[in-house]
């Protein structure tokens, strides 16, 4: 048996190279807006599978047109309001809000571009084939409108209309 010193072991350390050191934490951080267009593109993409049977790729095309409503209601109104109010500061990542403004539109144009392109060249027509017609209104029959009509009014017009809301009737 041995008896020479044994050197106390140091826990692993990373090595910290020059490289790393020198980089800026905004290169470390992903911007929230533009995560948020990934996620949205990625649901775009499961639309284009063109392995999905066509409902289903309707309903993604659905989802993603939901979604980015909502993402342009909130997340870019927020931003427009910034640059409005003269805000500069950029987010932890690097970005101002005029910055990720730009950014986000360079990356919805295309994917608002691939959505149409989808729709219109290829679920649709597979959908026609199968029977299934999207026409405008002033192209149905005059019973086919009757029916449209009636629906909407039973069952779209109640959710649009505001409801009286006040003591006797108080918010649901």
């Amino acid at each position: 048996m041995s008896t020479a010193p044994t050197k106390a072991r140091e826990p692993n350390k990373a090595k910290v190279t020059p490289r790393l050191r020198n980089l800026k934490r905004q290169q470390l951080l992903i911007n929230r807006e533009l995560s948020w267009l990934e996620f949205n593109r990625r649901v775009l993409e499961e639309a284009l599978d063109q392995r999905h049977p066509l409902l289903e790729r309707l309903k993604f095309l659905a989802i993603f047109s939901s979604n980015l409503d909502e993402f342009f209601m909130i997340r870019v109104s927020g931003l427009q309001e910034a640059v409005d109010s003269g805000v500069t500061q950029p987010s932890p990542d690097g970005l101002t809000p005029t910055e990720q403004l730009k950014q986000i539109r360079s990356r919805v144009k295309p994917m608002l571009e691939s959505q149409m392109r989808c729709l219109k060249t290829e679920v649709l027509p597979k959908l026609a084939q199968t029977g299934i017609v999207l026409r405008p209104y002033n192209e149905l029959s005059r019973r086919e409108k009757k029916i449209a009509d009636s629906y909407f009014v039973e069952n779209v017009f109640p959710i649009l209309t505001p409801q009286a809301v006040d003591p006797g009737h108080p918010f649901p």
